[in-house]
């Protein structure tokens, strides 16, 4: 089935880090969406799972996002080389993706992810690099390679399938 089941969906949020985010390019967007997801996927009841690159170094997780999830630290770009990161993606989930740098640690992953035989879904206007052609290079990668470029409205929408679903109103808050 193309479309991203609610009923069988985690979030996967990649090094949206405080020392990160000043230099991404479009950084408030790339936040502001993800702040999007994380807040959809807990009204709907999906799991989400976090990473942080070499927090020491990078700090943590943005203040928008840190209440959002379990939080992994991490010293590996690729998150799956943590045992502890695919310990948590048990079971066969779709993977909505989203988070930093597109070119390093979310291409890594994702490409380890799908060689993994998951089901992966990058969000693209929720990943960001320091320079725009870096991530651009990183989505026709990752999709050449079998991910799913998606947006945050489709993920959204998709999740909520109708608008006769219970939290169609609230959920469809977090778009405008």
């Amino acid at each position: 089935m193309p479309l991203i089941s609610a009923a069988n969906a985690r979030l996967v949020v990649i090094d949206i880090q405080g020392r990160l985010m000043p230099a991404i390019h479009d950084a408030e967007r790339v936040v502001a969406n993800a702040r999007r997801l994380t807040d959809a996927a807990r009204m709907l009841g999906r799991p989400i799972l976090m990473t942080e690159q070499n927090p020491d170094k990078l700090g943590g997780t943005v203040p928008e996002l840190a209440e959002a999830g379990p939080v992994l630290a991490k010293m590996s770009f690729d998150s799956c080389a943590e045992p502890a990161f695919l310990d948590a993606l048990v079971g066969d989930d779709d993977l909505v993706v989203c988070g930093c740098e597109a070119h390093v640690c979310v291409a890594q992953t994702v490409l380890t992810l799908l060689e993994h035989r998951r089901r992966v879904f990058v969000v693209a206007d929720a990943i960001g690099s320091r320079a725009p052609d870096s991530k651009e290079l990183a989505i026709r990668r990752m999709e050449r390679h079998g991910a799913e470029m998606v947006t945050t409205e489709m993920v959204v929408f998709e999740w909520l399938r109708s608008a006769s679903h219970p939290q169609f109103r609230d959920v469809s808050k977090l778009i405008r």
